[in-house]
């Protein structure tokens, strides 16, 4: 995996089911992030994971890959999580495998902070220097495009990656609004620390895909 992973988290004016249900609906899911294009789930297995297919288009490639996602519903202090591992065999692709999570703190105002935590293996080799600051940047972009839609009920369509550019419009989705690490820690730090133990008893998905 990369010398440093990647994390970003955000505190929505929504409460936690509003956030779950727009992160775990894979329809949904696709509307915000824009690192996918599209997710195709496969049906779940008795260890309450789920396989799934998906898809990166781009002007000049697609990716295609597997992953596999768990979810917890119900944490003892409220907060739930969501763990994942994806991989592709598409040599084109700058992510050859990779693993994270995300976790719904309910904050006591009836908020939600979303967290995310992942790292990869490159597929790029030295270009991933450049290649994962770009990643970094586009899930804080997607993750504040998400927040703008469950706080405005703007849908997030209305902001492609393009809308970046425009910095005369003070209401569009910044990355800055952000933050890229833990309060008190560093971008360096071991963001996987507080991935769900589930992470770890994830099968590879190289060698499971959705029936």
């Amino acid at each position: 995996m990369g010398k440093r992973q990647i994390y970003v988290e955000t505190v929505i004016d929504a409460d936690l089911d509003r956030v779950w249900a727009a992160t775990q609906d894979p329809a949904q899911h696709v509307r915000w992030d824009v690192r996918f294009s599209r997710i195709t789930p496969g049906p779940p297995d008795a260890d309450g994971s789920t396989p799934f297919r998906y898809v990166r288009r781009t002007p000049v490639h697609t990716v295609e890959g597997t992953g596999v996602s768990i979810g917890e519903r119900h944490g003892q202090d409220g907060s739930r999580t969501s763990a994942l591992r994806f991989a592709t065999d598409d040599a084109l692709s700058p992510i050859r495998a990779g693993r994270g999570y995300w976790r719904y703190l309910p904050t006591a105002d009836g908020r939600t902070r979303f967290v995310t935590g992942y790292d990869y293996d490159s597929g790029w080799g030295p270009l991933d220097l450049v290649v994962r600051p770009l990643l970094g940047w586009a899930t804080a972009f997607s993750f504040d495009r998400l927040r703008l839609w469950l706080e405005t009920g703007r849908e997030p369509e209305r902001w492609p990656l393009t809308s970046a550019l425009a910095f005369w419009r003070p209401d569009r989705p910044r990355a800055s609004r952000t933050l890229r690490a833990p309060a008190g820690g560093t971008r360096a730090g071991d963001h996987l620390q507080e991935a769900p133990v589930t992470l770890a008893a994830l099968p590879d998905p190289a060698r499971r895909s959705p029936r």
